[in-house]
């Protein structure tokens, strides 16, 4: 199993969810964060997890650009893992063209926790871009997940953590004895297991520091590698 940081740099976002480089905005206040979705290749499949703020470079997608880099056209992937529908995780998925919605990687499949995007698209807030939401909907290419945890595939296993909004979801890939673990905004930094914190800024706070001091015992004991969407220092923690 290969695992890819797609770094699209580090940010500050304030309180109406605008997203600034650092670099460019350094006097800026707000959360500091990376913004950094990931690419698994295994054996059967390349695999992102979630996308990030669908930024574009000379025209072309950002993440079309970082998979690039890395010697992966973006027709190869075959699989995206959605963790819930703030604009920093989604937006990556495509853009207008006009009236026209294009997708970056329309040969994929897209899978969603139905209930969270039910959830989503009830909300008149930033963090979510209603309006590819609704687009979203209508594609051919997306498995609506409606379980609190599931199997995807042999590898691919899901489940509903519920902490940083009602239905976010965290995936474990699994491949004979190595498990890599993504907790997208329910474990997003490093930081998150050092300080056990009931966030104000989660949907359920309480819900999400317990679920952090159980998924880092299990990490210990099974030695995962743990993928952080957030962390502008370490986007893998292998324990």
């Amino acid at each position: 199993m290969k695992i890819i940081p797609l770094q699209e740099g580090n940010y500050v976002v304030n309180s109406d969810k605008e997203f600034r480089l650092i670099d460019e905005f350094p006097l800026d206040s707000g959360l500091k964060m990376a913004i950094q979705p990931f690419l698994i290749v295994t054996q059967n499949d390349c695999i992102l997890l979630d996308l990030g703020l669908g930024l574009k470079k000379n025209g072309k997608p950002l993440i079309h650009h970082l998979l690039e880099s890395h010697g992966v056209a973006p027709e190869q992937i075959t699989k995206m893992l959605i963790s819930h529908f703030h604009k920093d995780h989604i937006e990556g998925i495509g853009s207008f063209e006009g009236d026209t919605f294009i997708q970056n990687f329309p040969q994929a499949t897209i899978y969603l926790q139905s209930r969270e995007l039910d959830f989503a698209l009830s909300q008149q807030h930033p963090s979510y871009n209603l309006e590819l939401l609704n687009q979203l909907q209508s594609f051919s290419n997306v498995v609506k997940l409606k379980e609190d945890k599931g199997q995807i595939t042999d590898e691919i296993f899901y489940e509903v953590s519920g902490g940083h909004s009602p239905f976010h979801q965290v995936f474990w890939i699994r491949k004979n004895n190595e498990i890599t673990f993504y907790g997208a905004d329910d474990l997003p930094q490093e930081a998150y297991l050092k300080l056990h914190v009931a966030y104000k800024t989660d949907y359920d706070g309480k819900r999400a520091m317990e679920s952090r001091k159980k998924w880092e015992q299990q990490a210990k004991e099974e030695h995962w590698k743990v993928l952080l969407y957030h962390d502008m220092k370490e986007p893998v923690l292998e324990f």
